[in-house]
């Protein structure tokens, strides 16, 4: 099942994506504004398959795919392009940040390019969206259990804020509009194979990254599982895995970083394509 959230900023509703590329209305089935459960998600599908009112999308705004996470768990040089690029040495453990759920906008709302900023960068990466909750998980098959589905995240990251202003990443990724997601939000069983992906980066037309999942250092139950053993995961979480190579950082100087008015566009197979135009905050 594809769901997405329609509407104005704070007043979106949820509705759910037919193969046919037709809407349904998930009004009164799920609540737009507060963190879905897989039971929840169970309920959606059933409404779904029993028939429910059609939703027109033209001419609405499509808003973050799932209601704010309570917490937005990033992997860092989790694949291995990436960190040779950035010339790191590959992590014997995943490297684990934090980015600020504020973060979170739209498939197609502005990204805010921060004052001060000279190193805003661009990074697109699988979301894995829990549905149940994650605690000392003792296994990838309890991992994968608790996973309720993936959606196209966009790591948004202010290079200078992150490495060279003393402290953790957490600044650097943290700053308004540094997270859209979308267009929708994908239940896990619509996913055949997490591990054989492709995520793609454009920059005003220009190809920059061009990766796949098969590539990451530790696959998405290993993480799971991993975090599930440093922090009690809740249903609606979101976990960042990780970019592949073609970031800004990565490239010869004079370094493409993020301009105003620039377009960027973060694909991933059979999830969707962001698009969103940057913009002096």
């Amino acid at each position: 099942m594809k769901i997405l959230r329609t509407g104005p900023p704070g007043e979106e509703t949820a509705a759910a994506l037919l193969p046919d590329g037709s809407a349904v209305d998930l009004t009164g089935v799920l609540d737009a504004h507060r963190p879905w459960s897989a039971a929840d998600l169970d309920r959606a599908a059933s409404a779904v398959r029993a028939g429910l009112p059609a939703l027109d999308l033209t001419g609405r705004r499509v808003g973050a795919p799932l209601p704010r996470p309570g917490t937005i768990v990033c992997i860092g040089l989790n694949y291995r392009d990436h960190a040779a690029e950035t010339g790191a040495q590959l992590p014997t453990e995943p490297v684990v940040f934090l980015k600020s759920s504020s973060t979170v906008v739209g498939p197609h709302d502005t990204l805010l390019i921060p004052r001060g900023s000279s190193k805003t960068d661009y990074e697109v990466e699988l979301g894995v969206v829990l549905g149940a909750r994650a605690r000392y998980l003792e296994s990838a098959e309890a991992a994968l259990e608790v996973v309720a589905g993936f959606v196209v995240s966009h790591d948004v990251s202010e290079r200078e804020f992150q490495l060279e202003r003393g402290g953790q990443w957490d600044k650097g990724k943290s700053c308004e509009t540094f997270n859209p997601l979308g267009p929708w939000f994908v239940t896990a069983d619509e996913v055949a194979d997490v591990g054989a992906l492709g995520l793609r980066t454009w920059v005003n037309g220009e190809l920059r990254q061009d990766g796949s999942t098969a590539d990451l250092v530790f696959g998405v139950a290993d993480v799971i599982r991993y975090l599930s053993w440093f922090t009690v995961l809740e249903p609606g979480d979101l976990v960042n895995t990780g970019t592949p190579a073609g970031v800004a950082l990565g490239q010869p100087d004079p370094k493409p970083y993020l301009r105003p008015g620039d377009v960027v566009e973060c694909e991933i197979d059979g999830l969707g394509r962001t698009r969103n135009v940057a913009a002096a905050a």
